[in-house]
Formats: structure tokens, C-alpha cells, sequence
């Protein structure tokens, strides 16, 4: 049996599904009239299920406004991250619209058209307090902050940040105080007990920390955002003309408003990219 034939054969019909497979995703989702969409069930106020049992939440409505924007129905399916995260979908999912960090190892299954939107991390202190106003102010202070997370790293003025490592941080402050924390509502009890009772101040994400600004008179953001992590949209790598579509109904959500809208509803802030 001659297998250097055989071997060829099958390497050209290998290329020949590639480039089939490349630039078709538009084309089903036109000829379906359907974009599905895949995200997490239970990352609020990102994506969860709401009292009605439905899919609601930040990146639900933008992958609403995709459809509408390409005039299909949305499809959203949620397994687990882990199937997400691994890419390789073969067709069963258009978009991720679900909050994922790029990386250089994710960008090996992943091309990722546009951010859109960055988590910006921030410093909440007491209501009362009157000597905190920045990163420089954090000199000698007790900090509370999630164990092993991007906070404590940036306290130890070594963070780099996945998908952006050229990113130049500042680190204006000497001596701080890191107090790990299992979880944020330990520490923002903590600090609520009053202005250095326990902690002069928490390192945390705006999104998780706004509803407690929102609700919760006890505390204040002290000056502004140190560092954003940037959230991409993520699709199966080498279709360009999905690329292509991707980016320009991005760039129009971005234009006529709809981004920073959602973000506004949602978050209580802007941070739509």
C-alpha cells in the first residue's frame, strides 16, 4: 500500500475543510436567520437568570442588539466555561459575547474582533474618611482586598495584566498593607465599621463594587479607576468576513449610544469600550 499518496490525499482534504469552514459563519447565520450566542448562566450582572427564569444581564442585552443589528433572532446556549473557554466549537456557536479576558493562549482558538468593555479596578473607602483620595494615598494604609487576585498583585507592583502586558502601571504609593480576603463582602463589612477601624480602605472591581455605592451610604469610591482589564468579544479563529461584521456592528452599537446605555443600565457607569 502506497501511504505517502494516501497521506497527501488526506492532508489536501484537510486544507480543503479548513478554507470551507472559512468565512461561512456569516452565511449560516444569515441563512438560519439565527445568531447563537454562548455565555455563562450565573455571572451577574453580566449574565444570569432573572425572576422569570430568563437569560438577562449586561452581555445578554448586547448580544440582543448584535442579532437586531444583523436582523436574526438570537439563540443564546450556556454550557460550561470550560467548553467555552476551549474554543474548537465546530459550528455550534457564532459569538461569545461573555466576558472573556483575552490571552496569547486563548488567541490560538480565538480571534477576538473588539473589546467592549474594560473592568476597572478602584479603591472604596469609608464614607467618613478624609485622607484617602487616590492610589498615592494608599501609603501606609491597611488595604482589604480577594486573595490572589489582580489587586494583590497590583499592591505588589507586579501586575501584569493578560491581553494587555504592555500596559504601563502606575504605582504611586509605599508600604501598604495587604489584608487577603476569601471574599469582597468580608472585606466591605469590615469597612463599614468605620474609616480605619479595620481597613482604611478595599481594592476591588467597579462592577462588583457599585451596587454596595449604590445601596449602601457607608461607602465611596477615593479618586479614580487605577487599571482596566479588557473583556473581548470572541469568535472561532480564521473567518475574517465574521471578523469584519463583528467589528463594524460593534463600531455602530458604539456610535448610536446603544454600549454605553446598556453599560449605564447595568453597571451604573460607563465602561463600554
Amino acid at each position: 500500500m502506497k501511504f505517502q499518496p494516501l497521506l497527501a490525499l488526506g492532508l489536501g482534504l484537510l486544507a480543503a475543510s479548513s478554507q470551507a469552514l472559512a468565512g461561512t459563519t456569516l452565511d449560516r447565520i444569515e441563512q438560519k436567520k439565527e445568531l447563537v450566542g454562548v455565555l455563562m448562566e450565573s455571572y451577574p450582572p453580566f449574565s444570569f437568570l432573572n425572576d422569570q427564569n430568563q437569560l438577562d444581564g449586561f452581555d445578554v442585552d448586547v448580544a440582543k442588539a448584535v442579532a437586531e443589528k444583523l436582523g436574526v433572532k438570537l439563540r443564546l446556549e450556556t454550557p460550561s466555561w470550560d467548553v467555552i473557554a476551549a474554543g474548537h466549537w465546530s459550528g455550534r456557536y457564532d459569538i461569545c459575547i461573555c466576558s472573556m479576558t483575552p490571552s496569547k493562549a486563548r488567541a490560538e482558538v480565538f480571534d477576538f474582533p473588539v473589546q467592549y468593555y474594560a473592568s476597572p479596578a478602584v479603591i472604596v473607602v469609608n464614607a467618613k474618611d478624609d485622607s484617602i483620595h487616590g492610589a498615592k494615598d494608599l501609603s501606609g494604609k491597611k488595604v482589604g482586598l480577594t486573595s490572589a487576585s489582580s489587586y494583590e498583585s497590583y499592591l505588589n507592583k507586579n501586575l501584569v495584566i493578560e491581553g494587555a502586558e504592555d500596559t504601563q502601571l502606575s504605582y504611586p504609593f509605599e508600604d501598604v498593607q495587604i489584608a487577603p480576603y476569601d471574599t469582597d463582602n468580608v472585606a466591605f463589612q469590615d469597612l463599614g465599621l468605620g474609616a480605619g477601624v479595620r481597613l482604611d480602605a478595599v481594592l476591588t472591581n467597579l462592577v462588583t463594587a457599585q451596587p454596595r455605592l449604590t445601596e449602601d451610604k457607608r461607602f465611596k469610591l477615593a479618586g479614580e479607576a487605577l487599571y482596566s482589564e479588557p473583556n473581548s468579544v470572541a469568535i472561532e479563529k480564521g473567518d475574517a468576513e465574521w471578523n469584519g461584521k463583528v467589528r463594524e456592528v460593534f463600531a455602530q452599537l458604539k456610535q448610536d449610544g446603544t454600549l454605553s446605555k446598556l453599560s449605564q443600565k447595568w453597571i451604573g457607569a460607563d465602561i463600554s469600550q
